[in-house]
């Protein structure tokens, strides 16, 4: 029965000897862990190691079942409690109309205030590599187009045919 985090219970404790806890929280000090087991089996719990590394090893009397759950319940609400942040990617060409660029900066804008990071990539075909700073130009557009509503994570840089920035939206106060 051994747990997916390395929690080792009864028999699978093989130490000459542990530092106890029992079951109200109580300090036993160093027993014998054939000992340990046996006022474990009398209350009818289990004896769990909850801290592996110490020397010897601290052994705790309770009911496995019920800790386990305890433990994966705690892990679920610090999950709910994280933020997925996302990244969000929106491709343009240097050539791009200043319409399509009003329109592209407005979904820039609007995953920002979502609170996802955005990737603003420019692609470059055929001839237009020859002129990078084109994409320059379009990238530092979208930015005046954003009205400082973001942080500026990865400034624009060459990626092979692309040239793209990473925004992230400003932290909240």
């Amino acid at each position: 029965m051994a747990d997916n985090k390395g929690l080792r219970v009864n028999e699978q404790i093989r130490v000459r000897e542990v530092r106890l806890i029992d079951d109200e929280g109580e300090q036993k000090g160093i027993v014998p862990t054939l000992e340990a087991l046996k006022l474990a089996r009398e209350k009818e719990l289990d004896l769990v190691e909850i801290a592996p590394t110490a020397n010897p090893p601290v052994c705790k009397i309770l009911d496995y079942g019920k800790y386990r759950f305890e433990m994966e319940k705690k892990l679920r609400d610090s999950k709910k409690k994280q933020k997925l942040l996302k990244l969000k990617e929106i491709r343009m060409q240097p050539k791009i109309g200043s319409g399509d660029l009003d329109f592209k900066s407005k979904h820039v804008k609007e995953f920002l205030a979502e609170g996802n990071k955005v990737k603003v990539t420019v692609r470059f075909r055929g001839r237009e590599l020859a002129h990078t700073e084109l994409g320059l130009v379009v990238l530092d557009e979208v930015l005046k187009r954003l009205d400082e509503e973001y942080v500026l994570e990865k400034p624009a840089a060459m990626e092979g045919r692309f040239m793209s920035m990473t925004l992230a939206p400003k932290p909240k106060k």
